[in-house]
């Protein structure tokens, strides 16, 4: 699979990179610094709120957030979307998950999220594939009408800025990071490692989380 050249994804034991971004959910900005010395936090990084995929995972990893919380991790969701749109966006569908905005993926970078190339072959191994990652459809569809189908059923209208901000993105890959208080990552999940492209759109569970969250806390 040919990928745009970039540093690989960070491995548990590998500082984590900083970074300050504007802040979605409260005037200012949010920084891994925030969070240094008081308490570890589970990093969110995803693609822009045209992916359906993500919007749900953001409205889930809202509603775990408190059971994190009691485990002593805290949370953060990185969007690639501007700050102005998404402000816009959490207005009407509020989240309780903190939020940060970076339209230039400049964390995705750092962290060496994927983003493979849009390739014919990327195409032809998208193309037999059928997708209901989180199962709220009737049937697992192509990617680009279930794309279409959550959108609906989200009641989401793509305007043209998502529209560009899809372009301009697809298909670069979301994914995970646990970072200790002493800013020291000790655990990656990345979407589509494990089952491949069939896994786009797959999240860790609630359950999931909070089992590596413990496991951190213990140490």
């Amino acid at each position: 699979m040919t990928t745009i050249e970039r540093r690989p994804p960070l491995k548990p034991g590998e500082p984590a990179p900083d970074f300050t971004l504007p802040a979605i959910d409260r005037p200012g900005t949010v920084s891994l610094a925030d969070y240094r010395g008081r308490s570890p936090v589970l990093l969110a990084i995803f693609r822009g709120l045209y992916c359906p995929l993500c919007r749900r995972a953001i409205a889930q990893l809202g509603l775990s957030r408190p059971k994190l919380q009691e485990a002593g991790v805290e949370s953060l969701g990185i969007i690639a979307t501007k700050p102005e749109h998404a402000r816009l966006y959490f207005q009407f569908r509020p989240t309780r998950l903190p939020l940060a905005a970076d339209p230039d993926m400049t964390t995705h970078h750092a962290y060496g999220l994927p983003m493979p190339a849009l390739t014919r072959e990327l195409t032809q191994a998208l193309e037999p594939l059928r997708f209901n990652p989180t199962g709220e459809l009737p049937e697992p569809l192509p990617l680009l009408e279930a794309v279409q189908a959550l959108d609906r059923l989200h009641g989401f209208e793509p305007t043209e800025n998502y529209r560009q901000e899809a372009q301009r993105q697809f298909p670069q890959l979301a994914g995970e990071f646990l970072v200790d208080r002493d800013g020291i990552v000790r655990w990656v999940y990345i979407e589509t490692a494990e089952a491949g492209w069939a896994g786009l759109g797959k999240f860790p569970t609630e359950r999931d989380l909070l089992a590596v969250a413990r496991a951190v806390e213990e140490r």
